[in-house]
Parts: C-alpha cells; sequence; structure tokens
C-alpha cells in the first residue's frame, strides 16, 4: 500500500488556541521532526519505491550495532525510532536530508497514526459499551456482568469473536481527515484540530491525507 509523505513526531499533548473569530479550538500539539532520510528505496533496485527516516536522538549503547552501521551510512548520528513510508514514485530526496515540519501547512488534512492508551484488563461495559444487567431486586453481584455468552445444545459453543472481557487498548490506531491549524516550523510544531492516538511522549506519524 502505497502512502503520501510523512513525518515522525511526538505527541506533546493537548492545549487550545483561540481562532480570528474569539472561538476556541481544542487541538493537539506534536512535535514533528526533523527527521533524516536514513534510507531510500526504488522500483529499480527494490522492487518498491519507500524512503526510511528516523526520530529521537539515541545514546550508542540503545543502538544495536547492526543499525549502527545502517545509520552510519547516512552519518547523521543514532536514533531511537525509524519508520519505513512507501511512496507512489520514487523518492526526490537524497540520503541524510531533513524532513521537516515544514511539508504540512495550516488547512491541510492529515492521518496521524499512534499507539493508544493501554488500559489492560477492562469488563464488557467499559470495553464494549454493554448496558450490564438490571440492578433490581433480585439481582445480586451481577450488575456489570455480560449476561449469556453461550448457545443451546446447537451450536453448543462461543463464537470466536464474542465481545468480552479482556485486553483493552495499546492498539496501533489511525485517525484519519484532521486538520492542521498552525505549522511552527522554528519550533518543529504541529498543532492538530482533535484528538490524536496515544499518551503524552507518545510516538506518532504523521502523513498527509
Amino acid at each position: 500500500m502505497t502512502e503520501k509523505l510523512g513525518i515522525l513526531g511526538r505527541k506533546v499533548g493537548m492545549t487550545r488556541i483561540f481562532a480570528n473569530d474569539g472561538s476556541a479550538v481544542a487541538v493537539t500539539v506534536i512535535e514533528a521532526g526533523p527527521c533524516p532520510v536514513i534510507q531510500k528505496k526504488d522500483a529499480a533496485t527494490d522492487g518498491y519505491n519507500a524512503v526510511q527516516i528516523a526520530f529521537g536522538e539515541a545514546k550508542e549503547k540503545h543502538v544495536t550495532k547492526a543499525m549502527r552501521g545502517h545509520f552510519a551510512k547516512a552519518d547523521r548520528g543514532l536514533f531511537r525510532n525509524t519508520c519505513e513510508i512507501r511512496l507512489a514514485e520514487a523518492p526526490e530526496l537524497e540520503v541524510g536530508q531533513d524532513i521537516t515540519a515544514e511539508i504540512f501547512a495550516a488547512g491541510e488534512k492529515v492521518r496521524v497514526t499512534g499507539t493508544t492508551i493501554g488500559k489492560g484488563f477492562q469488563g464488557v461495559m467499559k470495553r464494549w459499551n454493554f448496558a450490564g444487567m438490571p440492578a433490581s431486586h433480585g439481582h445480586e453481584k451481577v450488575h456489570r456482568s455480560p449476561g449469556s455468552i453461550g448457545h443451546a445444545t446447537f451450536p453448543g459453543k462461543v463464537f470466536k469473536g464474542k465481545k468480552m472481557p479482556g485486553h483493552m487498548g495499546n492498539v496501533r490506531q489511525t485517525t484519519s481527515n484532521l486538520e492542521v491549524v498552525a505549522v511552527r516550523a522554528d519550533e518543529n510544531l504541529i498543532l492538530v484540530k482533535g484528538a490524536v492516538p496515544g499518551p503524552k511522549n507518545g510516538l506518532v506519524l504523521v502523513r498527509k491525507q
């Protein structure tokens, strides 16, 4: 699947800014890049077009020997995170070149991918928005229970995919059609209208819609 050019960043948190008409706009602040191009691929040699970018400086002791050699080809230092973005056409970027927040503009639509906040083991009311059992007389300690989950003699089993208690959150999620409210290139910041997946300081990938 080909994608449009994007940038890795860190979710700083949420705040609000005021529009020209005085209305308050809730925005997510993303520290985006700068992300150096570590490797470029093209259809002629690799079978597809892509660029590999990096974000977040790292100490040498936190990087494997293989990755140290990989980063050395770009001669831009060591990094914590890398990401490969497939492109429809051969990339015009060069290895070692920086991708900055300037690739986005105010009013543009973007997609933001991140890892959602982990909630641990949760019941059906929190995880699946179940209504719960009745709280009237005669119901004891079943108020947040899922109710019946199985069937009679036929088929005599619980179907796969049944909504039940279990692990919630900590999954990769993409939010689309988010509007870029402002780009502060000198601070490497992108202000996006609305919420994006993940906790504060979480790694996110911002791509053109």
